[in-house]
């Protein structure tokens, strides 16, 4: 790699020669990177900026780009393989005119994935993006294509959480993840900072202990939310799906346990669309850890999640999940105990290690939501509905936060039409309220600076 360092500003210009997975792009998907007219090139821009930018501290998706106004990035095949080239990238991502060894994967891994979904999953490809299982073998195609599916021993615990986290909820994170790479157990979360990244620095610090030199530490986002979620440091495998509902999907498909910490209405979607789905009677008997847990001081938070819990979902829903608070060896134990009684399924049912073909994911988790004024104005928030039912349209509401907090076209769409509004059942709406006013005040809805809602929740 030559680079050549401009003295005036904090950017670099770089030429740079992609190894491994990227040695060979066709002149397709090079073109369909290039190209304006559809916007692919400036998401390219936008997503390469954010791993560029890895370890930011702001949450806003357009602050990395007002830094970088004149960041640029090209992709060019040639004979004998791929050549990306930088404009004006953050010197931050660099050391000595080199690019960081560890930025330059997740750079690579940004160019693999948007260049297979432009050509894999584009509308004239003939893959079957209606039906569930269409759906997930796109996502499988994806994972594939990263190089993340091993069929090594089940011990991947995907780990979720707000990226807006108090020091003592973030500090417990870390002590968690050290307990779990004691076991021998991989993290995988949606590879922002905060509760996505003290699982992983933990688990580093136990792993070098155990001698453990393989270690994965699999980061899962999605293009919308990418900008706002920079990628923490130690994630050495990135992966970007195209949309939130194929990114939850290889979440749960992929991992082997999920262990939920204090987090906002990101994490509140997660537990949702997992419940959602655990609730169906095709998975009844399918086992799958799921623990929330927190230090003592966010115990209140989480009986305020359980409640909600119950009042939605109703009490059949407390069965697939536990509440452990403030012992991270208790965490630990139970997760590789729930995941000791998923290989013993995995076997006994002849499904693979290295994702979970079972689960059964309904066709309304997959499709994606675009969230509208008129979408989440008519969402179905009423009880006497099946709790997988609800659960889908709770997931959907939160989702709409979520975009119009820290996504752009949802920022976009807040700033033209006002605050989003969700209508339901007076009960489940003041119950809804008073969750979303707990984030809040909890400042779990923004890293830094005074937070303005996004929605209005109406009985």
């Amino acid at each position: 790699m030559s680079a050549k360092i401009d003295t005036s500003l904090p950017t670099v210009n770089a030429r740079i020669y992609p190894r491994g997975g990227l040695d060979v792009l066709s002149r397709d998907e090079v073109a369909r990177l290039r190209d304006a007219s559809t916007g692919m090139h400036d998401l390219l821009r936008r997503c390469a900026l954010a791993v560029l930018t890895s370890g930011s501290a702001s949450d806003d998706p357009r602050a990395a780009r007002e830094l970088y106004p004149d960041f640029d990035i090209q992709v060019h095949q040639q004979d004998r393989g791929v050549r990306i080239d930088l404009a004006h990238a953050p010197a931050m991502a660099f050391v000595d005119g080199e690019i960081i060894h560890g930025v330059a994967d997740l750079l690579f891994a940004v160019v693999r994935d948007l260049a297979y979904t432009a050509i894999e999953l584009r509308a004239d490809s003939g893959r079957d993006l209606e039906s569930t299982d269409g759906i997930t073998d796109a996502v499988f195609g994806l994972l594939r294509n990263a190089r993340i599916l091993h069929p090594t021993e089940p011990n991947l615990v995907v780990c979720w959480g707000g990226h807006s986290i108090s020091r003592d909820e973030y500090v417990y994170t870390k002590q968690v993840g050290y307990e779990l790479g004691l076991r021998g157990l991989d993290i995988c979360t949606g590879c922002g900072p905060g509760a996505m990244k003290g699982p992983m620095k933990g688990a580093t610090i136990a792993h070098a202990k155990q001698r453990q030199r393989r270690s994965r530490y699999i980061g899962i986002t999605e293009p919308g939310i990418i900008a706002a979620e920079s990628p923490n440091p130690i994630v050495n495998h990135l992966v970007i799906m195209p949309d939130i509902e194929k990114r939850l999907e290889a979440f749960v498909r992929l991992g082997h346990g999920i262990i939920v910490f204090p987090g906002g209405v990101g994490t509140a979607e997660e537990i949702l669309y997992l419940l959602g789905i655990l609730l169906r009677e095709e998975n009844e008997g399918l086992p799958f850890p799921l623990i929330f847990t927190g230090p003592s001081a966010s115990a209140p938070y989480f009986e305020q999640i359980d409640k909600f819990l119950r009042l939605t979902l109703g009490e059949a829903a407390t069965s697939r999940y536990e509440i452990v608070i403030g012992d991270p060896i208790a965490v630990a134990k139970r997760m590789a105990a729930g995941i000791r009684k998923v290989r013993e399924n995995r076997i006994a049912h002849k499904d693979s290690f290295f994702f979970n073909w079972s689960l059964k994911v309904p066709v309304e988790f997959q499709r994606p939501f675009v969230p509208s004024h008129e979408a989440m104005a008519t969402l179905d928030l009423h009880h006497g509905r099946k709790p997988h039912e609800l659960a889908a349209d709770l997931r959907r509401a939160f989702s709409g936060i979520v975009a119009g907090n820290v996504k752009e076209d949802g920022m976009r769409r807040i700033e033209a039409h006002g605050p989003f509004e969700i209508h339901g059942d007076p009960g489940m709406m003041q119950s809804l309220d008073a969750l979303l006013r707990a984030f809040v005040e909890q400042r779990r809805m923004k890293i830094a600076g005074e937070y303005k809602p996004c929605y209005r929740v109406l009985a």
